[in-house]
């Protein structure tokens, strides 16, 4: 069991630390409410009577409705400031005789543990209440609301029995019982000797909840005969829950990537300005530029085997930084030759000659062009200063 309380009984000046337990509990058999059709919860929804919207539990407050319809709404800080005992003690009022309280006052029963270090006081209020046939009638605070008890003793343990205040028990008032009755001296003798006959010693071990066992045997009747079908999940409930909110974000998700996937391989096929065809896209052709450019530099001749995507991606960055110095005179005019031929490659996929009306890049005798011919040194110009 788990303690729910903890306090101290206090009476005279002795105080004993008990810890407070659920003496009773029910074992009945739990249902859920479901739809027949396919065994869907049914779920309740706090639901706004004015405006139709759902309300959540912060937005709840707790109100009196007068005689006349008016309402009085208490929020949780008018309520804090009510009177109430904050203490953790069972304050012993008085202690009086058993038979002088109804069991119709009765509420709950709760169970009480002494500390170890309280084990001698509680043994010595034990048994005093045991001895003189007495009761003690306590006040205390439990789940926020002061409440009237008693201190009474079960076997080896002191109870706590919470009581009914006078107010919340009904008088019984029947007109038929204020009609006089004639009973014969037989009858009354009749009547005792039935109650002799089954006259006994209460024993409640002897009694069981008859429709409690039979609702639990109906169950493992249909379990065992498989007369059972699987509980609806969550997403197959409905379509608004958390789980099919992260269900419809994963499914948008690879929707975008799919699609971001067929635009670029759509760019990859478009046609060039010059009506030519891309073969893998501008990474070849910005690499067709860049081997113009070592050419015009004085490099190493340009290979004709494909580099790598990721090589070409690299090299593109590379050309577009690292231009080759114009031979003489052609300076700023051959590196923007070199940036037309390249953009040239880029719209027809084939590395072309650096060439522009002003000046040309020249390569070196006997370097190969594409083709694998041998190409004709170009021939050096010289631009007359103004």
């Amino acid at each position: 069991m788990r303690a729910i309380w903890k306090g101290a009984v206090s009476f005279g000046l002795v105080s004993v630390p008990v810890k407070v337990y659920a003496a009773t509990g029910t074992n009945d058999v739990r249902f859920h409410q479901v739809h027949e059709a396919d065994g869907g919860r049914i779920r309740y929804k706090r639901v706004c009577s004015v405006d139709g919207e759902e309300v959540s539990y912060p937005e709840i407050a707790k109100a009196y409705e007068t005689a006349d319809g008016e309402q009085v709404v208490l929020s949780d800080a008018d309520l804090d400031e009510l009177p109430l005992s904050t203490s953790r003690e069972i304050d012993v009022v008085e202690f009086v005789p058993r038979e002088q309280v109804d069991p119709v006052l009765f509420n709950k029963a709760y169970y009480l543990e002494p500390e170890r270090t309280a084990l001698k006081p509680y043994t010595l209020l034990r048994e005093a209440l045991s001895e003189t046939d007495r009761v003690a009638v306590v006040k205390v605070a439990l789940r926020q609301r002061e409440s009237l008890a008693l201190l009474r003793v079960r076997d080896d343990v002191i109870c706590l029995q919470t009581l009914l205040w006078p107010d919340e028990v009904r008088e019984a008032s029947f007109d038929v019982l204020s009609s006089e009755v004639e009973l014969r001296p037989q009858e009354q003798a009749m009547a005792a000797s039935l109650v002799e006959s089954l006259a006994g010693d209460f024993d409640w071990d002897a009694f069981t909840d008859g429709y409690a066992t039979a609702v639990a045997e109906l169950v493992e009747a249909k379990i065992s005969s498989g007369d059972v079908r699987r509980a609806p999940s969550a997403e197959d409930e409905g379509g608004d829950g958390e789980g099919a909110q992260v269900v419809d974000l994963l499914s948008a998700l690879q929707r975008s990537v799919a699609r971001a996937k067929e635009g670029r391989g759509e760019a990859g096929s478009t046609q060039g300005p010059a009506g030519g065809t891309a073969d893998d896209g501008p990474d070849d052709a910005s690499d067709d530029g860049r081997q113009d450019d070592a050419e015009a530099s004085g490099g190493a001749p340009a290979s004709g085997r494909r580099r790598s995507a990721s090589t070409r991606t690299a090299s593109t960055r590379t050309a577009s930084t690292k231009k080759a110095p114009a031979t003489k005179g052609t300076g700023a005019k051959a590196s923007s030759a070199k940036g037309t031929a390249a953009k040239g490659a880029a719209a027809k996929g084939t590395a072309t000659k650096a060439s522009s009306t002003k000046g040309t890049a020249t390569r070196r005798p006997g370097s190969t062009a594409e083709d694998g011919a041998p190409e004709k040194p170009a021939r050096r110009t010289r631009k007359k200063s103004a």
